[in-house]
């Protein structure tokens, strides 16, 4: 078990994690007027930043091994705090793409060692919890810049605040280093295999679990993203209420998880996400019913609640599901499945909305969440059955 001062560390790391994720669309309308940068800049800017995310998770494996998780937790969130702080001296919009570099490397490294030190070391509700905090670092950090905007300070200083609170962060993980040196974790991370994206996917079911979890965060960014423009176009809501609805999706993942942490104590991963896969399927079908806003607004308030299990627990079973040598492997190449799915899916749709309308999103995540479903049954049934086969058991060892 881990230490309750640890694990109070994690927590805070997590919270760190969220604060600069909801930051750039918050900030950009004001960002964009005064870099004059195009307002279609900030998806180039985001798409490098989950660029350099994808490739440092990859290598996560590889870097806990030489630095060990403690110190390539510190240095990756001083990475983006100096990232962060970076943004805030911005003059051009040039300067947003060298610092979104860091940015992604720093957050793709301490996301993907972090998820794997807790699905091996801590039980199940503080995997949900902790992605919990993280719902509360994304409702923070837009909450602090608007308030630096309120006050005429202008995006700089909330990019400055945000960045000083990662500093504040990073001097807590650097002054208790010592809380991860103990001999069994330096064991257990040199002894963890180091594989490529092929060894990876060559393990059993893992082909269709990275399938799953890419789905899975398509159907999320998509929902997150065009939710309420699909209100406003669609159901004819007012823009501001239409606002409103995009961020009661993002509270029902968080109000989600917070209760998914209890639940998890009687329940096993896989149950947690069947019932997430099950309330978000019935949140596609509300959506769909042409019988006024309500029915919508219900809908994509219960697609919140059913997405909010199914992250935290697929991570929480992965040790269970590829072995807890191969775990820290596996979580990197599940973190570049999950930013494949987030960056570029949203784009898909909205390509999709331009031709056949914005009434065809809750069908586009009903098709994406059935597929998650088969891709989840069909890895479930091959871990199951590799498991009690000789020539394979020992890959789960």
């Amino acid at each position: 078990m881990v230490s309750m001062a640890l694990l109070s560390i994690i927590y805070i790391s997590f919270i760190s994690l969220g604060l600069p994720d909801s930051l750039l669309g918050s900030a950009w309308p004001a960002m964009s007027t005064a870099l004059f940068a195009p307002l279609w800049g900030a998806g180039l800017v985001q798409m490098l930043i989950s660029f350099c995310t994808i490739v440092s998770s990859l290598n996560s494996a590889r870097l806990i091994r030489r630095f060990g998780t403690g110190r390539l937790t510190a240095a990756s969130v001083t990475m983006t705090a100096l990232a962060l702080l970076g943004f805030s001296l911005a003059r051009h919009y040039a300067w947003l793409l060298i610092m979104a570099i860091p940015l992604g490397l720093g957050a793709g490294a301490v996301d993907a060692a972090l998820n794997n030190y807790v699905a091996l070391h801590c039980q199940a509700r503080h995997m949900s919890w902790l992605h919990c905090f993280w719902g509360v670092g994304t409702i923070v950090g837009p909450m602090v810049l608007s308030a630096c905007l309120s006050m005429g300070w202008g995006w700089p200083a909330g990019y400055r605040t945000i960045g000083l609170m990662q500093c504040a962060v990073c001097a807590l993980l650097f002054a208790t280093l010592s809380l991860w040196k103990q001999e069994q974790m330096h064991d257990e991370e040199q002894g963890a295999n180091v594989l490529s994206v092929s060894q990876v996917l060559a393990l059993p079911g893992a082909k269709q679990g990275m399938g799953t979890f890419l789905c899975y965060c398509a159907v999320e960014s998509t929902l997150g993203l065009w939710g309420a423009t699909y209100m406003s176009v669609v159901r004819g809501v007012s823009e501001a209420a239409a606002a409103s609805c995009g961020a009661l999706f993002y509270l029902g993942i968080t109000i989600g998880r917070a209760i998914s942490g209890f639940m998890a104590m009687r329940l096993l991963p896989r149950q947690m996400v069947r019932i997430g896969q099950g309330l978000l399927i019935a949140g596609c079908v509300l959506m769909m019913i042409p019988a006024g806003s309500a029915l919508s607004i219900a809908g994509l308030l219960l697609c919140g609640l059913g997405c909010a299990p199914i992250y935290p627990n697929i991570l929480q079973d992965t040790p269970v599901n590829y072995g807890a040598a191969n775990s820290q492997a596996a979580i990197g190449v599940q973190m570049a499945f999950a930013y494949v799915g987030s960056t570029f899916t949203p784009s898909v749709f909205g390509a999709l909305a331009g031709i056949g309308g914005y009434a065809w999103m809750p069908f586009f995540a009903l098709i994406l969440a059935v597929l998650m479903i088969a891709l989840f049954t069909a890895q479930k049934r091959i871990v199951q059955a590799r498991r009690k086969d000789p020539r394979t058991k020992a890959w789960f060892a």
